[in-house]
């Protein structure tokens, strides 16, 4: 799509922040972030919204989610169990669907929100 920006960004032809790029996905940080660490996962072929998805992309999108869940680690949200059997860390993985769902690009993607509450008004 000529006019898509995530399109123009896996071509290289809008720079960015990238943190992971492979054959068919790019991650790179959201020119807005909402939280500390804030990023998305792209896949480099162009399908407008998580609903035009089909079971012929199932396996793209497998990879994003544990991508999402590696990358958000590297960012420094690792989500663990500690020793005393507590738990720590975590991030949010977010997909928005169309007007209703909050999408601004209609080109898929998934965001992956983390740091300390970010959801809950920190930043």
């Amino acid at each position: 799509m000529s006019d898509c920006i995530f399109c123009k960004i896996a071509a290289k032809q809008i720079p960015s922040k990238m943190l992971y790029e492979d054959d068919d996905v790019i991650a790179f940080h959201d020119i807005n972030p909402h939280a500390p660490v804030h990023f998305l996962i792209v896949p480099k072929q162009h399908i407008a919204t998580l609903s035009d998805a089909d079971d012929t992309h199932a396996g793209l999108l497998g990879k994003m989610m544990v991508l999402a869940s590696r990358l958000a680690k590297e960012q420094g949200c690792a989500y663990e169990r500690n020793a005393d059997g507590g738990i720590s860390g975590g991030y949010k993985s977010l997909i928005n669907t169309g007007p209703d769902g909050g999408q601004e690009v209609y080109h898929l993607h998934l965001h992956v929100i983390g740091g300390a509450h970010p959801w809950r008004g920190a930043r």
